[in-house]
């Protein structure tokens, strides 16, 4: 597995932890079709279903997470969610979240969780 694929996998995880200690059931986590991956959906305990994008970035990076999540990534995002709707009969408001995981100087990491961060 390469280096950059476990650390992915790794703020993923820290995501998934981060959800479910707020009472978010996870639902998937890399999630594949042909518009590409969603990196988690969970049900957020009013029911909504969230697509969350999980950007880790070590310290010291200049850029904002979120900055990496442009309008064409958006795009895919939204056909990629529209295809895990369909495939999994689910009619329930949606929205899409973006965790921002920090990797601190000690290792740890730190999650910065967005809600709604793009239509």
């Amino acid at each position: 597995m390469s280096t950059t694929k476990a650390a992915g996998d790794r703020g993923e995880a820290e995501t998934a932890r981060y959800l479910r200690a707020r009472g978010y059931t996870l639902l998937a986590s890399q999630w594949r079709c042909r518009f590409g991956e969603l990196d988690l959906v969970a049900r957020s305990r009013r029911g909504t279903i969230c697509f969350v994008e999980v950007k880790l970035r070590s310290a010291g990076t200049i850029a904002l997470p979120r900055e990496f999540v442009d309008a064409r990534k958006q795009s895919r995002l939204r056909s990629a969610a529209s295809a895990y709707l369909a495939a999994h009969e689910l009619d329930a408001p949606a929205r899409f979240d973006v965790a921002e995981v920090y990797e601190e100087k000690d290792g740890s990491l730190r999650v910065n969780y967005l809600e709604n961060a793009f239509e």
